[in-house]
C-alpha cells in the first residue's frame, strides 16, 4: 500500500511541476453547443375505451345484530374450580 501511495504522490508532484514550468499546457478554448433542428412529426394517436362510473348516494336501512354479554363477578382470592 505504501509503495502505491508513493508512486501516486510522485506522479502528482511531476504534474504540478510540469504545469508550473509550462511544460504541460492545459489551456483550451470554449466550445459551442450543437445545433439541432426538428421538423415535422406528429403525436401518437391513442384510443382508450374506459368504463362509466356512476357515483351517487341513497338511503338504506341496515339491520344490526344485537349481542348480549353476561359477566360474572368473582373475587380475586376465590378459586374457580369449586
Amino acid at each position: 500500500m505504501r509503495p502505491l501511495l508513493t508512486i501516486v504522490a510522485v506522479i502528482v508532484l511531476l504534474l504540478i511541476v510540469g504545469v508550473a514550468t509550462g511544460f504541460i499546457n492545459l489551456s483550451g478554448r470554449g466550445g459551442d453547443m450543437p445545433e439541432v433542428k426538428v421538423e415535422g412529426g406528429a403525436l401518437p394517436k391513442v384510443d382508450a375505451d374506459v368504463g362509466d362510473v356512476d357515483v351517487g348516494t341513497k338511503n338504506e336501512t341496515i339491520q344490526v345484530p344485537t349481542i348480549d354479554v353476561d359477566t360474572a363477578k368473582t373475587d380475586a382470592g376465590e378459586d374457580k374450580d369449586k
